[in-house]
């Protein structure tokens, strides 16, 4: 990243000149800004460090004495840092009390600490700029700064070979701090005057997340050139340094002209559809948009007897009063949707009369490996024949409940192995039996999609209890989902679905993902719609991409459409990347668009929960490390856990290590022809994929809109 340093400007000025770059330091002390221009300045979605030296605030006049000068910088920094900035500078020479105070509101925040090292005068000897990294580790930095003055390529040299000792600390803490060994993307480090003006571009091909340019006519408002001098000597211009480092490279970027709506999650769609489908009376869905998937859940809502009208972004359905043994049906086709198979297959055993159905699929859907079903049923004594399309379904759930022996309630206990989908499908059908049921799950995987499930049927009058379990790690975390061991649903038998009046559909984060890392990495996007407060699994793509540092903001909404202020434009925009540990265990349909941001995450990212991409549409874990070897992206497996070696992008552009073109398969797998779209912008020469139209299994526009935001 390049980010412009900007002092001698004024409020408006400044305000116009970071929205047209992509990164920028504030120069408090230089620059005279009130508070509330600081309040509004440090507001944008630009990422900018605030920058306040105590001894220019001392030099100006204004203040008596350094300690009112020392105040009043921590004030501003302090301001700064309130009103949003994504980074603060603090010098070394500050006294510690001031820096401990300004660490404790970073880390309250989410702003990064630059603790920086300044010798305008020479470069020191190599022992000197080890112990300046050792200091700035030690009095907290996040990420460390070093800046010296270069006469001779020597001195660049000594500068420049802290990353090298920096990559060997990460192995044997050569080089650490009371928080441990700088990690990689975290050192910021070059040389000023003349001398040094290419290792400002250097630092940037050895893994520095960003370095500093100097204002110039690309960004600077008309008049105000004169006063926007370097902030240091030998610092480029930004223009200079931007075709230095990116236009020289076949490198695309995003840059929407407005923002864009998402389509409405199938997770949503399709549970919605069933249950609308399985109701008494009328319920309208609002906000529904077709896909293959959705598609295939109407057809089977008209299969078992539904009325279905489709009117626009509107759906109609009057569903049948579903009851045990009420529904005549022999045979049901669910598409090419592995959910739609889950859910029915609990759900035919139930109000199927016959009490024999056959469920037959489409497509990649008929090869694929189906684990679980005949274990997990067989615990009703349903009969599931085989695990792949087609496959018979004999039984009744509700005769094995009405004949099992015991009080009220009966007491089933399932394993969660194989995944979310079945779980949901058994509580969808079991509040229909006569029996009351507890239903306990353990080792329960893609906890969130359980909790859509619980949300869906309450719209519908189903009522559920649920409670998670896990040891003491689980209990001090407040309930984080990849401690929890164990799930207790509590049903009460003989319950009925009753409409939903009309109900809105969530748009879809599982979609929004992918444009998300691609604003992240490679420009700028504006999503509409989304619910931040939504229990899809997916949401957790913006706990992602917080924690690998890029800049994610909430825009205001319609106050009568949005009440809760949940669903405001979500801006992501490109930042400095470091690497991230991820357990997608519970969120697997993230993993392939993962796994492209990993790449341009400086450092070793480690991605946890393999296991659950045996039997998607492809095998993915096979079909991510194939994609990231043609790619030349370092990647291997270790157990559960795909570890990925990263770097940045603009150390990709400068080290001509742009993820390699070719012909790729997508193996007919939505969710990997959209991360290699998306990996697409990244890559040296063109990448082809064979097959981009499997993506109208979840996103018939995605195409359409990819291409709309792509600026060459």
């Amino acid at each position: 990243m390049i980010c412009t340093s900007f002092q001698n400007l004024g409020f408006e000025a400044l305000r116009a000149a970071v929205r047209k770059v992509e990164m920028g330091e504030i120069r408090l002390d230089r620059c005279a800004l009130s508070d509330e221009e600081i309040d509004a300045l440090f507001s944008e979605d630009t990422p900018l460090i605030a920058t306040c030296r105590v001894e220019e605030l001392l030099a100006t006049g204004h203040y008596r004495s350094y300690s009112e000068s020392l105040r009043e910088a921590e004030r501003r920094l302090s301001r700064a840092v309130n009103a949003g900035a994504r980074y603060v500078d603090v010098e070394l020479g500050v006294p510690k009390q001031m820096s401990s105070r300004l660490k404790s509101l970073c880390h309250e925040s989410g702003t990064m600490m630059i603790r920086s090292y300044h010798n305008f005068e020479k470069t020191p000897s190599e022992q000197e700029l080890d112990d300046a990294v050792r200091k700035c580790l030690w009095y907290g930095a996040d990420i460390v700064k070093i800046a010296t003055m270069a006469f001779l390529e020597s001195d660049c040299q000594a500068v420049l070979s802290l990353y090298d000792k920096c990559k060997i600390s990460n192995a044997n803490a050569a080089i650490s701090g009371d928080s441990g060994p700088l990690k990689a993307g975290s050192l910021v480090a070059f040389c000023m005057g003349e001398a040094g003006s290419r290792s400002r571009l250097e630092c940037l091909r050895r893994g520095a997340p960003f370095t500093y340019a100097a204002p110039d006519s690309s960004v600077l408002p008309e008049g105000s050139l004169a006063a926007a001098s370097p902030v240091a000597p030998g610092q480029m211009g930004t223009s200079s340094m931007m075709m230095e480092v990116y236009e020289s490279s076949s490198l695309k970027t995003l840059s929407p002209e407005s923002p864009f709506a998402l389509p409405c999650s199938k997770s949503f769609a399709q549970r919605s559809i069933i249950c609308a489908a399985l109701a008494s009376g009328r319920t309208v869905l609002a906000g529904y948009t077709p896909c293959g998937d959705n598609e295939s859940a109407l057809a089977l809502a008209r299969a078992i007897g539904a009325t279905v009208t489709v009117e626009g972004p509107v759906v109609m359905i009057d569903g049948i009063g579903a009851a045990p043994a009420s529904v005549d049906i022999t045979s049901v086709n669910v598409g090419e949707s592995g959910l739609l198979t889950r859910l029915m297959i609990p759900l035919l055993s139930v109000i199927s009369e016959s009490g024999s159905v056959t469920v037959d699929g489409e497509k990649t859907l008929r090869g694929r490996v189906l684990s679980g079903l005949a274990d997990m049923m067989d615990n009703f004594s349903v009969g599931v024949s085989g695990e792949t399309l087609p496959l018979k379904v004999s039984g009744s759930v509700d005769e094995f409940l009405g004949a099992s022996e015991g009080g009220k309630t009966i007491h089933v206990t399932i394993s969660g192995k194989y995944g979310s989908q079945l779980v949901s499908g058994l509580l969808m059908a079991l509040p229909l039996c006569g029996r009351n049921i507890t239903l306990t799950v353990e080792q329960p995987r893609s906890i969130p999609y359980m909790f859509i499930t619980l949300d869906v049927l309450k719209k519908f009058g189903i009522k559920i209890s649920s409670e998670m379990l896990g040891p003491r790690e689980f209990l001090e975390s407040g309930g984080d989902w990849t401690l929890c061991d164990e799930m207790v649903f509590k049903i009460k038998g003989g319950q009925r679905y009753s409409a939903a009046g009309s109900l809105e559909l969530e748009s879809d984060w599982s979609a929004a993902a992918n444009f998300a890392v691609a604003g992240s990495v490679f420009g700028r996007v504006e999503m509409t719609g989304l619910d931040t407060a939504s229990v899809q699994a997916d949401l957790c793509i913006m706990d992602i991409l917080i924690d690998a540092g890029a800049s994610l903001s909430q825009l205001a909404g319609d106050p009568v459409t949005d009440k809760e202020g949940t669903r405001g434009h979500i801006v992501c925009q490109k930042a400095p990347l470091s690497a991230v540990d991820v357990d997608a265990t519970h969120c697997p349909d993230l993993f392939p668009i993962v796994s492209v941001l990993a790449a341009f995450c400086e450092g070793e990212s480690r991605i946890k929960g393999l296991s659950r991409l045996a039997h998607k549409e492809s095998d993915r874990a096979e079909a991510i490390l194939e994609m990231l070897e043609k790619m030349g992206v370092p990647a291997r497996r270790e157990d559960d856990t795909l570890v990925i070696q990263g770097h940045s992008l603009a150390s990709r552009c400068l080290a001509g290590t742009l993820l390699r073109g070719g012909n790729y398969s997508s193996r007919g797998d939505h969710r990997m022809a959209m991360a290699l779209r998306v990996a697409s912008l990244g890559a040296s020469s063109p990448i082809v994929i064979d097959d981009t139209r499997c993506v109208a299994k979840s996103f018939p526009g995605f195409n359409n809109l990819f291409d709309s935001l792509v600026k060459e």
